[in-house]
């Protein structure tokens, strides 16, 4: 070890006594980059001959990462890496393929259902009616009676005033039927679902929720934002543990396949006290942080759901975080009558979303900001539209403004209608955008010109993270941020896109310190992809795969194809 060395060690080494700070020592030591000697601990994995685009604009191209224990200790060339090698290293020769950071999905819902339930697959991708009464009676006259059947529809069926409860029984009372919409803000049930949920005819509406009724009285079968809460609860709870544990390996496992390294899972579905019990046992082999998002009841929010779970239970799992919905979608119009906005197209999406009701009042905003700083607990929080956004802000301003939430990175949850003028406001509350690409094709064909903004957050400062809350496939996401199809001048371009993936991302749950980039001294979580997304044709993206997922310095997804020595 040289003399200048041995000064840097001695320095840091001070440094980090008159801090009392064990952490930012343990870091910056791992940040001096030394060859391996009898006096420094060899890597236990390199990863050598590749493209790293490493997210850390000091030094934002790379060709290898040397790894020991759960973090990155070095990033440098071929030759550099290689002398951070020992006997027992690793060695994974990347054959010129392209590295990311672990891709961190800001916002998702794992979700689980009783192992006998059936995707009816319909054909086109907006049906009618007929179209899906054939294809639910089709599949009810094949599968044994009591079968749960579950259909995914757009909003012309949801908007279509013959497809109701009664509608439902017509076709089969032999089976449960559940019609979801893609937004997943509404459904529509049959009379043996409601019985399958243990909802009746008496039920009352939980708060911010809605069980819609005919002129009678009578439940129609149509199931609205935090009633939709409780259904997708008792179905969750109707499955037993070890078809939950099989259905979240599965899902996790694709995540791997991804190259998803993280997944920031907003717990509507499963309880977070089972959701911890579930993926301990599995257990994870990815980093899942459960944000809690309570029920409510017909007499108020539940704020005390989860809170008496440890912050991190398993390794890999963190609890952190309460959401809640402060209005619906532009599609379903919150509790509005349906076929109330069929012709909402005309005036196009950006009046849509300036229109949206919301869920809950001022005065439950207020209390919302209360309990964030009372329990000390990061606020998420789903706001689509533009009443709900100027609500929400001006009860930030109104309970300390800045100096108060500045710093607690406050999130909105797709952030739909954040038009321009609400731009600066957002801006100074230091408030963090998650933004969900595939809802930009997946949302219609109106008009946009001001709403869904994306480029206009990052030109004004704004920190912005992606996530799927739909399809998990990443790079599907990224293409269409790439081209946001509802309005391409809000496009971003590839780097921002896996910028706001990763890093973003990270930021948006207090880990940027930790992940979201490749450098030393970071957990080893990243990605060797199947093809370079910065230069492959943008219609291609979807395709891609990981060749090697890598989670906290361990391989927990290995497609075998590039070659590896063996120590």
């Amino acid at each position: 070890m040289g003399q200048a060395q041995v000064g840097v060690l001695l320095y840091l080494h001070q440094l980090a006594i008159e801090k009392m700070n064990k952490r930012v020592l343990f870091i910056l030591l791992l940040a001096v980059q030394l060859p391996a000697t009898a006096e420094t601990p060899s890597a236990d994995l390199i990863l050598f001959n590749g493209k790293v685009f490493t997210g850390n604009s000091a030094r934002p191209h790379a060709e290898a990462i040397a790894i020991r224990g759960e973090r990155i200790i070095a990033v440098g060339n071929s030759d550099e890496i290689r002398a951070l090698a020992g006997p027992a290293t690793k060695r994974v020769d990347m054959h010129g393929h392209l590295v990311i950071p672990g891709l961190n999905d800001a916002h998702y819902h794992l979700s689980i259902y009783p192992a006998d339930a059936i995707n009816v697959e319909l054909k086109s991708p907006d049906p009618g009616w007929e179209e899906l009464r054939d294809a639910l009676a089709a599949k009810a006259a094949a599968t044994p009676v009591g079968t749960l059947l579950l259909a995914d529809v757009s909003a012309a069926i949801f908007n279509d005033s013959r497809v109701d409860r009664a509608a439902l029984d017509q076709v089969t009372t032999d089976h449960s039927v559940v019609l979801r919409t893609f937004t997943g803000h509404s459904e529509i049930l049959n009379t043996p679902a409601f019985l399958k949920v243990g909802i009746g005819e008496n039920a009352i509406d939980p708060k911010g929720g809605r069980f819609e009724r005919d002129a009678t009285g009578r439940l129609t079968g149509v199931v609205r934002e935090y009633a939709v809460l409780q259904v997708a609860r008792r179905l969750a709870d109707s499955t037993n543990d070890t078809d939950a544990q099989r259905e979240l390996q599965h899902k996790l496992a694709q995540a791997a396949e991804w190259g998803i390294t993280s997944i920031q899972d907003m717990s509507n579905a499963i309880e977070p006290g089972r959701a911890v019990r579930l993926l301990s046992k599995i257990p994870t082999p990815i980093r899942i942080r459960i944000i809690r998002m309570p029920p409510t009841t017909p007499s108020g929010r539940d704020t005390q759901e989860g809170r008496s779970l440890p912050a991190h239970p398993a390794p890999l799992l963190r609890v952190s975080g309460t959401k809640w919905f402060l209005d619906g979608v532009p599609l379903e119009f919150t509790f509005d009558p349906r076929g109330s906005h069929k012709d909402s197209s005309d005036k196009g999406f950006d009046e849509s979303v300036r229109d949206l009701p919301m869920t809950f009042d001022a005065v439950e905003l207020k209390a919302m900001l209360h309990e964030s700083r009372k329990f000390h607990d990061p606020l998420l929080l789903h706001v689509a539209g533009y009443p709900a956004a100027a609500a929400m802000l001006t009860a930030m301003e109104e309970t300390g403004g800045a100096p108060v939430w500045a710093s607690r990175r406050v999130r909105f949850e797709h952030g739909d209608g954040l038009l321009p003028d609400l731009i600066p406001r957002v801006k100074a509350l230091g408030i963090v955008v998650v933004q969900n690409p595939t809802h930009f094709a997946a949302l219609g064909e109106q008009v946009t010109k001001v709403a869904q903004p994306m480029k206009a957050l990052l030109d004004a400062g704004i920190p912005l993270a992606l996530g799927s809350d739909g399809p998990l496939n990443p790079y599907l996401n990224i293409m269409l941020a790439v081209t946001h199809p509802r309005q391409p001048a809000e496009g971003l371009t590839r780097e921002q896109a896996v910028m706001a993936y990763t890093l973003g991302s990270a930021y948006a749950e207090f880990a940027e310190r930790d992940k979201g980039t490749i450098e030393p001294g970071k957990f080893a979580d990243l990605a060797v992809l199947s093809q370079d997304i910065f230069t492959a044709p943008l219609p291609e993206l979807p395709t891609t795969r990981a060749l090697l997922t890598i989670v906290a310095g361990k391989i927990i997804y290995d497609a075998k194809v590039l070659s590896q020595a063996r120590p």
